[in-house]
């Protein structure tokens, strides 16, 4: 019996690629960089704002390395445009808000497990409403590891008191998929978000849901299957 679900918050509960790429842009135009078009900064979106800035200097997603400006000085320019815009353009993904409220019915505690820093998710999360439906929020900077290290996942179920195989990670990338997997969490992904340009149906997941509310209705499956 499932009794916690955690969710991922960017391109899963949350579309902030406008924002990601306003700011990220704004970084490339300090160093007389030319602009990159939102769906290529969209898809260096993962493991972490450092792995953003990395690869939105390198223009590519294969950054391992940074041969130009300084990271520690540009992620403070990226951190500086992003408190900016960080909630300008941000949308609630469909069915999110309605899912929350029936898994909220169903029993499941609830939580957020993201790489995003602190002082970016959580005023995130209380903009759009959605902060009141979680019991925890667990942050870039909440553990000394990010995702797809299952640090993050299994604090997060230390702190609501559940095992991890009584609960659900609901994401939208790999980096969600490694982190669940090796937590012992049940994976979900959900297929609009930002898996790095990657079709997410080739993931190790336990089922691909097109929203939250699927999600919920595969929990209630789960938890009173057919006679």
């Amino acid at each position: 019996m499932y009794k916690a679900a955690l969710f991922d918050l960017d391109g899963t509960l949350l579309d902030t690629a406008a924002d990601l790429a306003t700011a990220a842009n704004a970084m490339r135009g300090h160093y007389g960089m030319p602009l990159l078009r939102e769906d290529v900064i969209t898809s260096f979106v993962g493991k972490g704002m450092e792995n953003l800035v990395r690869r939105t200097l390198l223009g590519t997603l294969d950054a391992q390395d940074d041969p130009g400006p300084d990271v520690a000085e540009a992620l403070a320019l990226f951190r500086e445009h992003y408190h900016r815009v960080n909630g300008d353009r941000v949308r609630i993904f469909a069915g999110v808000a309605e899912g929350l409220r029936e898994l909220s019915d169903l029993g499941l505690s609830l939580g957020v497990v993201t790489n995003k820093p602190t002082e970016f998710a959580e005023p995130l999360l209380e903009q759009t409403g959605l902060r009141g439906f979680f019991d925890v929020l667990v942050c870039g900077d909440t553990c000394e590891r990010k995702k797809p290290d299952p640090m993050p996942v299994v604090h997060a179920c230390e702190l609501l008191g559940v095992e991890p195989g009584h609960t659900v990670l609901v994401g939208d990338s790999v980096n969600d998929a490694l982190a669940g997997r090796a937590a012992g969490t049940a994976v979900l992904v959900v297929p609009y978000g930002y898996n790095e340009g990657r079709d997410v149906s080739k993931l190790d997941v336990d089922a691909v849901v097109r929203d939250v509310p699927q999600m919920v209705a595969w929990v209630r499956q789960v938890q009173n299957p057919p006679a």
